[in-house]
């Protein structure tokens, strides 16, 4: 999506709770994040009230369900958290717009150059098709779908990933253009699965998909393998999440519980951190007590 290409995401199950409180200065806690990964989250704050002439006299707590550089978006999550519980808290209203351009401004401290996929699918929500300057398109699903997602125990870096494929675009540009063009029609096949409930066809999509992004250099050893043991293990497809290079794999569980259980516990066996999520599920939202 960064190079031109559509994707396909999904917000989860699993969220990030930021409360707003009135407070004498500017204070961010949280206990799980490193500190020094909490400046952008400050930045962010500083902007919204530099932006009405305001001090920044607000505390905020952040807890999170959501593991860091797993590839699930966290970083968006937590920033377009952090806007929506200011601006309830200060009564600014910010729509969906404010709160994305809010949560990239805090991205590209954290990543560099993010596409925006992860900071508008937080705010949304449910299940969307979004290319790089181009309004995103719901994808609306008659019925929910389960999903597995596998944590590869190794934390990912987005801006090194960026750097990756980007030097494969420049080594093999026409090769690079084919692979994104496969990759919308990929991202628009799955959304058709989806609509239709076939998760044997949005599976294979899935894997194949994965190949795409592998051959783009966004994965390695260790997702290569667990995308593996997925399907070995009964799976009806598994990919790669966000920009690869470690994070985590989603992939299409046994349409049998029994067995899809049975899955989660071997990869759970394994060391991966492994859970099911549904979608659709709602993005952001804030409120006042």
């Amino acid at each position: 999506m960064v190079h031109g290409a559509t994707a396909i995401a999904a917000a989860i199950e699993r969220k990030v709770r930021v409360e707003a409180t009135r407070s004498a200065r500017l204070t961010i806690d949280s206990r799980l994040r490193d500190p020094k990964e909490l400046l952008p989250a400050k930045k962010v704050v500083e902007s919204l009230y530099r932006a009405r002439k305001a001090e920044p006299r607000v505390s905020i707590s952040i807890t999170s369900t959501l593991a860091d550089g797993a590839g699930l978006g966290s970083s968006a999550a937590t920033m377009i958290a952090i806007a929506a519980a200011t601006s309830a808290l200060e009564g600014w209203g910010l729509d969906r717009a404010a709160l994305v351009s809010a949560g990239d401004a805090g991205e590209r401290l954290v990543h560099g150059n993010p596409s925006g996929i992860d900071a508008t699918t937080s705010a949304m929500g449910g299940v969307i098709l979004f290319k790089r300057g181009e309004e995103p398109r719901r994808v609306e699903l008659p019925a929910p779908v389960t999903l597995m997602v596998a944590f590869s125990g190794r934390r990912r870096n987005t801006g090194r990933l960026i750097t990756r494929v980007a030097g494969m675009k420049e080594t093999y540009p026409s090769l690079f253009t084919s692979l994104c063009e496969s990759a919308t029609m990929v991202s628009g096949l799955c959304a058709e699965a989806l609509v239709k409930g076939d998760s044997p066809a949005l599976g294979r999509l899935m894997t194949y998909s994965h190949a795409v992004l592998a051959r783009a250099g966004a994965s390695n050893r260790r997702l290569d393998q667990l995308v593996d043991l997925c399907l070995s293990s009964g799976c009806l497809g598994a990919k790669l999440t966000g920009a690869g290079g470690g994070g985590s794999v989603l992939a299409v569980p046994p349409p049998d519980e029994n067995d899809a259980r049975a899955v989660a516990e071997k990869l759970t066996k394994r060391g991966y951190d492994t859970f099911f999520t549904k979608i659709p599920t709602a993005g952001a939202r804030a409120w006042t007590e």
